[in-house]
């Protein structure tokens, strides 16, 4: 019942005009949903999964790609970089965010049983129409959707650009199964154009208190995957990317995390872009025009 009637108000915040006092009242709403939600949620998920949480020691990894419009690089990047992976028990799932190029068949092409392809429908809720809010928002209609079909008793996500250390599952796994963690992450680097090399970590992010660094560097227990990606992330009082605004609440609802101090995740600009994050959506507001439009 309360799933159905969240459902509903995400649906429907679409119309809601872009004005302060609404979005902070609609913000106030959802903010109370979750926090409400997503405590209990986690005490269901542990005591569900309390005989088998760590007994598992190579148990099946669910490995989530959101794209829209980016066959090549995900064919480039992301499909092979997970392919290349040390630790071989795992699933690869897809999500296209309504597509327009050949990204089924690039998926196809790859002819491994681990690769699932899940296409979402047009019709489903779309996102803000200004740049910056859409880069906050992401791929979460995509996204949530394959958190639905993961199978896996672990959950980890790549974006279609980015590039993952051979070792990333088996370093991540082997930390969380150690520790008895239900979510670790790690460094992140950053690489520009020029070469230069930067490395994010849980410590050097201004305001970040929840010990958990970028979501190309997630892994965590598939009963996590009832906490979905906040779609009006954009709005005022949350105001923060979908991936940032997910971290804290699984800090504040008290999940166990983990950290692990290695590199073992990589992004870098597109060929055909200078700037990586906000700022390439910035730079190329044109072309991502039709992606807004319901």
């Amino acid at each position: 019942m309360i799933k159905t009637i969240f459902r509903k108000i995400e649906l429907s915040s679409r119309r809601l005009p872009d004005s302060p006092f609404i979005n902070r009242i609609f913000c106030w709403i959802i903010s109370l949903i979750y926090a409400l939600s997503d405590k209990r949620r986690l005490l269901k998920g542990r005591k569900d999964n309390s005989d088998d949480l760590y007994s598992n020691r190579s148990p099946l990894i669910s490995v989530y790609v959101p794209t829209y419009n980016r066959c090549k690089i995900l064919r480039d990047r992301a499909i092979p970089t997970v392919l290349a992976q040390t630790y071989k028990n795992f699933e690869l799932i897809v999500a296209d965010d309504g597509s327009t190029d050949d990204t089924k068949g690039v998926v196809k092409s790859f002819n491994d049983s681990r690769i699932k392809y899940i296409k979402v429908s047009r019709n489903e809720y779309r996102y803000p129409n200004r740049s910056l809010y859409h880069w906050f928002s992401g791929p979460i209609v995509a996204a949530n959707l394959a958190l639905d079909k993961c199978q896996g008793a672990w959950i980890a996500r790549i974006d279609d650009d980015d590039l993952w250390t051979e070792n990333h599952l088996e370093d991540l796994l082997k930390l969380a199964i150690e520790g008895n963690y239900e979510f670790v992450s790690s460094h992140l680097l950053y690489v520009s154009n020029d070469g230069k090399e930067t490395v994010a970590t849980k410590d050097n992010e201004v305001g970040n208190i929840t010990g958990i660094c970028a979501t190309q560097t997630w892994l965590y227990r598939n009963y996590l995957s009832k906490f979905k990606y906040n779609i009006n992330s954009w709005r005022k009082l949350h105001d923060r990317p979908n991936d940032i605004d997910l971290r804290g609440r699984f800090y504040n609802s008290g999940v166990k995390i983990g950290y692990l101090e290695e590199i073992t995740a990589i992004i870098k600009p597109r060929p055909d872009e200078r700037h990586i994050g906000s700022k390439a959506y910035l730079a190329d507001e044109e072309k991502y025009e039709n992606f807004y439009k319901m």
